[in-house]
């Protein structure tokens, strides 16, 4: 996997080198190696971290790579992730499904604390759980709207297909002649080709999903649904689901495939794309071409899914979403959806709805927005967020209609911004030279805080202290210190009245 840097706050730099041969594991699976290096330095220090959760309250997995972890540290670790793993097995939950479709709608009952199809023998330990009953054979066939989303934008952020946007993108599949999808993070297009084949006979299109919400095994067996980790390509259920997905990829039956993607947008891009690379090599165990793929993403990461797969081109599509308050089609400027479709396939082939205001711009191509005008100069429709966009002579490309070019930043951007080549100075001292948190006044004045702090905090000590007799002492010192005072500034204030007084008459 390439190297790929992201900048931090500082002069320190965080670089992912993916995964690594014998990493240690957490409960996601196997961890990343990233390297973390300062300004002036060549090498830094690497270290292991959570593929998945880029936040270390969602888990706080680490460890340094030249670190010597203890035997006992690793049992320890062994039991923790443990712990960690669901109670029931894939197996144990087709079996329990099997059961619970057996029982009478009176009978099915769905726990929403646990998030658990109940049977009859398991009511007992849930009776002061909320849980819903009745459950039909319809809810069955849609978990997404039976499960609660999980909102964590930078793990799962389970953000669902709105109908529009998964009834467009089944249609579009079945244009082009696809009849297996490996739906990876997409619950929603998978539950609606699996809802369409049980309800259709004529329907021939099998879905695939892979996907880290567990939760899923309770509703699909393993040949629909296999536990995996999009971050570092991670299958939970080991080699025979690894197996399972290589065979639904390789199956020599004349039915096209096609791979449809849809992960966090707090993920890191890079490893999601090592994860796909490697998804595609298992098709490419039978074929030359590169397998087609639908990567869904907001446009402004364009640049990055180009850097890993330059024969992508992005789609003018919005793709909008039920539980996002602002990913929604219809809606105007900057609150438009911003989340697009990246393939592989041929632009001109992706036919969108021209009763949604698409049309096919015959220079470029390919199907773009009604905001999205062919510009001259470009030679193409530039526009990326369904606005108009217009041409800068001086960066000599579009921008967006809100942007002015700046003289000083020599490019365009926001009217209200801050220069990059003004050297402003330090917020504290007005200095240039260092930024407000690296101030020498600020410490200073940091120094005289805590000082200060430490003076009250010991008179204070010293007033309650619990012997009476000398706290009493103290107590009095202190009040005649007050009354020194105060007698001294009346007697100062009362002179400067009698002066005036004086120069008045």
């Amino acid at each position: 996997m390439a190297e790929a840097r992201s900048e931090l706050p500082g002069s320190a730099a965080l670089a992912l080198l993916g995964p690594a041969p014998g990493a240690p594991c957490c409960p996601h699976g196997p961890a990343l190696l990233f390297v973390k290096t300062s300004q002036g330095k060549e090498d830094g220090r690497r270290f292991y971290a959570c593929s998945a959760c880029r936040d270390r309250k969602d888990c706080n997995f680490f460890q340094w790579e030249d670190e010597k972890v203890s035997e006992t540290r690793l049992a320890a670790r062994e039991e923790y992730n443990r712990s960690h793993q669901p109670f029931f097995t894939h197996r144990q939950n087709v079996d329990r499904y099997k059961n619970f479709v057996l029982l009478p709608l009176s009978k099915r009952r769905f726990c929403q604390e646990c998030q658990q199809l109940l049977l009859p023998a398991e009511w007992k330990k849930h009776s002061d759980h909320q849980f819903l009953c009745d459950i039909t054979t319809a809810q069955l066939k849609s978990p997404s709207q039976l499960l609660y989303p999980l909102e964590n934008k930078k793990t799962n952020a389970q953000y669902l297909f709105a109908d529009r946007s998964c009834q467009f993108l089944l249609n579009l599949l079945i244009d082009l002649g696809f009849r297996r999808v490996l739906s990876v993070g997409t619950p929603r297009l998978h539950e609606m080709i699996q809802s369409k084949a049980s309800q259709e006979e004529e329907f021939n299109v099998r879905s695939l999903l892979l996907d880290i919400d567990f939760r899923y095994s309770q509703f699909y067996t393993e040949d629909e649904f296999c536990h995996y980790n999009m971050f570092n390509h991670h299958f939970f259920g080991g080699e025979a689901a690894c197996e399972t997905c290589r065979k639904f990829l390789c199956e020599e039956n004349g039915e096209r495939v096609i791979m449809v993607t849809d992960p966090p947008f707090g993920g890191l891009v890079e490893a999601l794309a090592s994860s796909f690379k490697k998804l595609m090599a298992m098709w490419r165990e039978t074929e030359k071409e590169e397998m087609p793929m639908f990567w869904i993403f907001p446009y402004f990461f364009e640049s990055r899914i180009l850097d890993f797969f330059p024969s992508f081109s992005m789609m003018d599509y919005q793709v909008d979403y039920d539980n996002h308050a602002l990913y929604k089609h219809g809606k105007t400027g900057r609150r438009q959806s911003p989340v697009r479709i990246f393939t592989n396939l041929t632009p001109s082939m992706i036919v969108l709805p021209e009763e949604e205001g698409y049309r096919f711009c015959t220079v470029c191509q390919r199907y773009v927005s009604s905001g999205n005008q062919h510009c001259e100069i470009c030679n193409s429709c530039t526009s990326k967020d369904g606005r108009r966009w217009k041409h800068c002579a001086l960066c000599k490309k579009c921008v967006k209609p809100s942007w002015f070019h700046c003289n000083n930043c020599n490019c365009c951007t926001l009217q209200k911004h801050s220069c990059e080549k003004t050297d402003t100075g330090c917020f504290v001292c007005g200095k240039a030279g260092h930024k407000r948190s690296a101030c020498p006044s600020l410490s200073r004045s940091r120094a005289k805080c805590i000082f200060h702090f430490i003076l009250i905090s010991m008179l204070l000590f010293l007033l309650y202290r619990p012997d009476k007799k000398k706290g009493q002492k103290i107590r009095k010192r202190i009040k005649m210190g007050i009354c020194k005072r105060l007698a001294m500034k009346h007697a100062i204030f009362s002179k400067r009245k009698v002066k005036n007084k004086k120069k008045r008459t």
